[in-house]
C-alpha cells in the first residue's frame, strides 16, 4: 500500500481531451449499459464527455485489480466506480477528490438519505457520489409459472422447499443460481440474515468472535449447501444476467439476486407484477440488505476538477436519479424522490430503506459491512463449502472465526 500511496502521488493521467472524463466501472449488462449510457448522455449535454472504461470482468474484485494496476502505471481514470468501505480505503491513502464543495452547493446533507450519506463520507470530507441503492435480498419469479402450477410465493424458507419440490416434479428449475464465488455468497448472506438480523450483524458488521460459534451460522452454511438440488445440474459458473434469462424464459422459476436483476428483466420486455413479481428473500421481510452504487473522483489530475465535480453534481440531480434508477433497478438517494416514477417493487423497495437504520443491513458481498480484505477471505471460505460437500461445518464456522480474529478492524 504503500508503494501505491507514492506511486499514485506521482502519477500524472494519459492526456485526455479537454473536458472528458475516463470512467473506470464494472457495469456489462444490457441494463446496466443503458443506465450508464443515460449517464454519459446527460453529462455530454454539460459540455463534458464520459470516455468509457469497462472492465470486461463485470466484478467489483476485477475492477479494484485493473484500477490499482492503472495507479501504479501511472495512467489513473479520472473516475472511478468504488463501493462501501472501498471507498474508505482509497481515501486514506489520499487519492480521491474532496467533494465538499460540490456536496455543500447542492446540499446533499439534506438531500441525501442518511445511510447513504455516512456511506460517502470519511473523516469528515465526502468522496463519493452517490447513484442509487440496490436491495440484495430479493426473490425474484415468474409470475405465469407460479400461477400456472397454482404455488404461493414462499415467504419462509420453509415454505421454499415445499414450492421447489413442486417445481422440479414438473420439470421447472426451482432457484436460478451460479457457482460464481460472490453469486454463492450473496444467496448466503440473505441466509444468514433469515436466521437473525442480531446474527448477521455480529458476524459481518461487528465481526464478534463468539457469533461464529453460534448454531445459527450452523443451520444457514446446511441451507446453503442443501439448496443445491434445487439448483439444476451441473451447477454452472456463469453471468448473474444468465440466470435472469432463465427466469425470464420460465426454465427457471425463482433467483435470489440484487435488485439489479429488475432492471435486466425489464431490458427483456417482461413487466413487473405482469411477468414476474420481487419479494423478499425468504425470511428477510423485514430488512433491507443493502448496497450503494457510487463514483469517485481520483486527484491525480487537477485540471480534471471542474469536469468531475460537474458528474458529482448531476449525480444528484433529480432527473438522474429518477431515470438512472428506473432503468439499473434500484432506488434514489434521495430523501424526497419522484416516487409517482417508481414501480411497486421500487417503492417499498424504497420505503423500507426509509424506514430507519434498524431495517437497514449493509451487504457483506457488496461491500459494506466489512473490510475489503475480510470479504474476499469470507467469500472464498463460503464458496468453498458450498462446492466440496465433505467439508465438515464446524470446520467452516473455526475458519470463518479465524478470519473474523486475525484482521485487524479498520474505520
Amino acid at each position: 500500500m504503500a508503494a501505491l500511496c507514492l506511486a499514485a502521488c506521482a502519477c500524472t493521467a494519459v492526456p485526455a481531451r479537454a473536458q472528458t472524463l475516463q470512467v473506470l466501472h464494472w457495469w456489462k449488462s444490457a441494463s446496466e449499459r443503458k443506465a450508464v449510457d443515460l449517464v454519459a448522455q446527460r453529462l455530454g449535454e454539460q459540455q463534458v464527455g464520459w470516455h468509457d472504461s469497462m472492465v470486461p470482468s463485470g466484478s467489483g474484485v476485477g475492477a479494484g485489480i485493473v484500477l490499482r494496476s492503472r495507479m501504479l502505471a501511472k495512467d489513473a481514470p479520472e473516475v472511478a466506480q468504488l463501493n462501501g468501505s472501498v471507498i474508505r480505503d482509497w481515501a486514506r491513502l489520499h487519492l480521491l477528490l474532496e467533494l465538499d464543495t460540490v456536496a455543500a452547493a447542492g446540499n446533499w446533507k439534506q438531500l441525501l438519505l442518511p445511510a447513504v450519506a455516512s456511506t460517502i463520507e470519511y473523516d469528515g470530507h465526502v468522496y463519493a457520489a452517490p447513484l442509487g441503492v440496490h436491495r440484495i435480498n430479493t426473490l425474484f419469479y415468474n409470475r405465469k409459472v407460479l400461477q400456472r402450477l397454482g404455488l404461493p410465493v414462499p415467504a419462509t424458507w420453509s415454505e421454499f422447499e415445499q414450492v421447489a419440490a413442486k417445481l422440479q416434479r414438473a420439470g421447472i428449475v426451482p432457484l436460478a443460481q451460479s457457482s460464481e464465488p460472490w453469486q454463492v455468497t450473496t444467496l448466503f448472506e440473505t441466509m444468514v440474515l433469515a436466521e437473525g438480523v442480531d446474527l448477521y450483524r455480529g458476524l459481518f458488521q461487528r465481526r464478534d468472535t463468539a457469533a461464529y460459534s453460534d448454531p445459527r451460522l450452523a443451520t444457514a452454511l446446511l441451507r446453503l449447501r442443501a439448496t443445491k438440488r434445487w439448483m439444476g445440474r451441473p451447477i454452472q459458473e456463469r453471468k448473474w444476467a444468465d440466470g435472469v434469462v432463465d427466469v425470464a424464459d420460465g426454465r427457471a422459476a425463482m433467483m435470489v439476486m440484487g435488485d439489479w436483476a429488475k432492471g435486466e428483466l425489464i431490458e427483456r420486455g417482461l413487466a413487473v407484477d405482469v411477468d414476474f413479481g420481487c419479494a423478499a428473500a425468504p425470511g428477510t421481510a423485514r430488512y433491507h440488505l443493502y448496497n450503494v452504487d457510487t463514483l469517485s473522483m481520483l486527484g491525480t489530475r487537477p485540471e480534471a476538477r471542474a469536469a468531475q465535480e460537474k458528474l458529482a453534481a448531476l449525480a444528484l440531480s433529480p432527473a438522474v436519479q429518477a431515470d438512472y434508477n428506473r432503468i439499473k433497478g434500484s432506488i434514489p438517494v434521495l430523501r424526497q424522490p419522484a416516487l409517482a416514477k417508481m414501480d411497486a417493487c421500487a417503492r417499498a423497495s424504497w420505503t423500507l430503506f426509509n424506514s430507519g437504520a434498524a431495517a437497514q443491513v449493509p451487504s457483506l458481498v457488496h461491500r459494506m459491512a466489512t473490510d475489503e480484505m475480510v470479504r474476499d477471505a469470507i467469500v472464498t471460505e463460503v464458496h468453498r463449502f458450498f462446492l466440496d460437500d465433505s467439508i465438515p461445518v464446524a470446520d467452516t464456522q473455526r475458519r470463518l472465526g479465524t478470519i473474523a480474529r486475525t484482521f485487524i478492524k479498520t474505520k
